[in-house]
């Protein structure tokens, strides 16, 4: 129970470095703190409900295909981390959303879709449900709301580290799923 709570920890970590990427990047623009909060908020309920949807996905596929369920979510992992390291290296001008209104709901699905495919993969290994999401939120939440704080003080380059950082620990999940020891 305890690994598979720091697991679960580490992978909530690794997707909420993705947020906290984003959010340093949005913490550039002159947002008030009452902004922020609804940023982080929104991005940590959709973080709750897509790796929810995920892994209800994941463990119908699982009893479909007991067979090659966990090589498929170790699979899926290991597309993700890549996926996560090699947009880090992109350089995007200003977002083509404003996180307001409609558009923070854009933006967190946006933020959130990785979560869905890590759900997916947990559903699949057969992950526990609430733990897993309410970790999944809490950290995306937070990270979310340290990387707008942080991004009014620092410059862009902190961003790019975090979300290669999650797409590494991503990646690293992936093949322990494919190799196991």
């Amino acid at each position: 129970m305890i690994g598979e709570l720091m697991t679960l920890c580490m992978m909530a970590f690794a997707l909420g470095m993705d947020a906290f990427s984003v959010g340093l990047g949005m913490g550039f623009f002159r947002l008030r703190l009452k902004q922020m909060f609804y940023i982080g908020f929104t991005i940590g309920v959709f973080h709750i409900v897509m790796p929810l949807l995920g892994m209800m996905v994941g463990r119908f596929l699982s009893e479909q295909f007991s067979g090659i369920a966990s090589y498929i979510g170790g699979a899926l992992l290991l597309i993700l981390g890549v996926q996560m390291i090699v947009t880090s290296f992109k350089r995007e001008s200003d977002p083509l959303i404003s996180p307001v209104g409609i558009g923070l709901l854009f933006f967190a699905l946006s933020v959130s879709l990785d979560s869905f495919s890590v759900g997916l993969s947990l559903g699949i290994y057969g992950a526990r449900t609430l733990v897993t999401i309410f970790l999944f939120g809490f950290f995306s939440m937070w990270l979310t709301w340290l990387g707008l704080l942080l991004g009014r003080r620092f410059q862009k380059w902190l961003g790019i580290y975090g979300e290669m950082l999650g797409g590494s620990i991503l990646f690293m999940f992936g093949i322990k799923l494919l190799f196991p020891i």
